[in-house]
């Protein structure tokens, strides 16, 4: 069950989606959420700081999960990475709504509070890669010491170039198969081409 609360957040998202943050209304969030408009002031106060509170909801569902892999002691680091990268991955397949949200922020955000939500989130992926990193050098499980923030673009990067083209490959590839069987081949393709790139990044090894 989710609360009132999520409910106007995940009707929010989509709109947001597919309409921008100024092209949707408080009146068609509450139609969506199927709720008087008086309960998104009750809730947020406003347009703005409900979209805020989306991004820091769907944010710290992101830093939860990076960092209970992290800590898990179950996994060596090359284990760990390739969690991340699954995980990553999915969030971005099955939460494609916010991910467009995000991208279009990225290159147009003018809200100072939203600015601040996307660096410490890089900043905490910078600082768990760094960790993993150190650790794994330290057991002899890397040889190699990449540039961290490009070992992190090249996770992020390569993510979310594929995310906006994978439309655009399905008709290069002539693929005829229903989008849910597409996604799921080339969300599977894509992730081991990802761990591909960074085990040469890395220089591991995996029967060394």
């Amino acid at each position: 069950m989710i609360s009132k609360e999520e409910n106007i957040l995940f009707a929010a998202e989509k709109l947001f989606a597919e309409k921008g943050f100024d092209g949707t209304s408080t009146r068609e969030i509450s139609k969506a959420a199927n709720v008087n408009i008086s309960m998104i002031s009750y809730y947020f106060g406003s347009k703005e700081k409900l979209y805020e509170k989306l991004v820091e909801y769907r944010m710290n569902e992101g830093q939860f999960f990076s960092k209970d892999i992290v800590e898990r002691t179950d996994l060596n680091e090359w284990q760990k990475i390739e969690k991340i990268i699954d995980q990553f991955s999915d969030r971005i397949r099955t939460q494609k709504c916010f991910y467009r949200i995000m991208q279009r922020e990225q290159l147009h955000t003018e809200n100072p509070q939203i600015v601040e939500f996307l660096k410490q989130t890089k900043m905490g992926f910078l600082s768990m890669y760094s960790q993993i990193l150190e650790r794994g050098l330290e057991k002899g499980i890397f040889t190699k010491n990449p540039p961290i923030y490009l070992f992190h673009s090249t996770i992020s990067g390569t993510l979310f170039y594929a995310f906006n083209a994978k439309d655009m490959y399905k008709e290069f590839l002539n693929d005829t198969e229903e989008e849910s069987v597409f996604d799921e081949k080339y969300y599977t393709e894509l992730n081991k081409h990802i761990k591909h790139l960074l085990k040469d990044l890395l220089g591991y090894e995996e029967n060394k």
